[in-house]
């Protein structure tokens, strides 16, 4: 398990990989780490074998895809499954021992990307949404009120146009946030990456 209880701010950032130079998509890799560089868990993409190849070079997010969350000496902690859907893609979230907590579910919103947090019973918990002017900022609101913020950070000129190289700030507004809920957060963190800003989402 993962405590984020105590955290304010984390950072989930995207490890390059020299392929993307060229063109060429490969399974996504995340460090996530406090402020100060130490290291909280890795996350990575398992999409293996020709199809998950095929899948990242021409269906970009719309794949079918698993994330496996792993502590720092590389134990399984949680994993987030991506299902293929065209419209309204989800990522659902379980814990190492299957138990599912919820998931990010995309909804239909005019100009906005907007998603739902839910629960493990399904229940809606916050809405978390970019407006059009605003769009490298996903604030987690629960009746109006901001509880959390994803933020995409600037990598700078030829990471941001050659390369899927992401650095992501979550930072917690709300203490009582519980950790499961909070766990939601940082793979919907990843999941924006995925969706808005790897390469292959951009040409498709």
């Amino acid at each position: 398990m993962l405590s984020l209880e105590r955290e304010t701010e984390i950072f989930v950032r995207q490890k390059r990989e020299l392929a993307e130079l060229f063109g060429f998509e490969t399974r996504n890799k995340y460090e996530i780490t406090r402020a100060d560089r130490s290291l909280l868990a890795y996350a990575a993409e398992q999409s293996k074998g020709i199809m998950g190849l095929i899948g990242r070079q021409m269906l970009g997010h719309w794949r079918t895809f698993e994330l496996i969350l792993f502590s720092p000496d590389r134990q399984m902690i949680y994993r987030a499954v991506h299902p293929f859907r065209w419209f309204f893609e989800r990522l659902e979230l379980y814990d190492a021992q299957g138990r599912y907590m919820g998931a990010a579910q995309k909804r239909f919103a005019f100009l906005y990307k907007r998603f739902d947090i839910e629960g493990a019973n399904g229940a809606v918990l916050c809405e978390m949404s970019s407006a059009p002017w605003k769009i490298w900022t996903f604030p987690f609101k629960r009746n109006g009120r901001e509880i959390a913020v994803i933020k995409k950070k600037w990598s700078g000129f030829l990471a941001e146009s050659f390369t899927d190289k992401d650095t992501f700030q979550l930072a917690f507004s709300d203490p009582t946030v519980p950790n499961d809920e909070r766990m939601l957060m940082l793979a919907s963190a990843i999941f924006v990456d995925l969706m808005f800003f790897e390469a292959k989402a951009n040409a498709n």
